[in-house]
């Protein structure tokens, strides 16, 4: 994912529906009693093109006590608040 941690910092409330979270070393950790989920970040390479240099994370999930379904609209709200545009 090409971001700043900042940025991914203010965006995640919003792209994980709101619920209370924390940060933990390296990742963001969601529990609600036998549920939960993790979202891992570790830096990647830097995006270059030309003179412009741009930060990027590598993310992994983990869920727990969520159905298939509940992880598939989970991602595609996620997705949703992280989309950018191109052009």
């Amino acid at each position: 994912m090409t971001t700043t941690l900042d940025e991914f910092r203010r965006r995640l409330p919003a792209a994980v529906g709101n619920v209370p979270f924390v940060e933990e070393e390296s990742a963001f950790v969601h529990r609600d009693g036998e549920r939960g989920w993790r979202i891992g970040i570790a830096p990647a390479p830097r995006f270059k093109a030309g003179l412009m240099e741009l930060e990027r994370y590598r993310l992994d999930f983990g869920f727990e006590g969520y159905s298939e379904r509940e992880i598939e609209e989970f991602m595609a709200r996620f997705e949703l608040h992280f989309r950018r545009g191109g052009g």
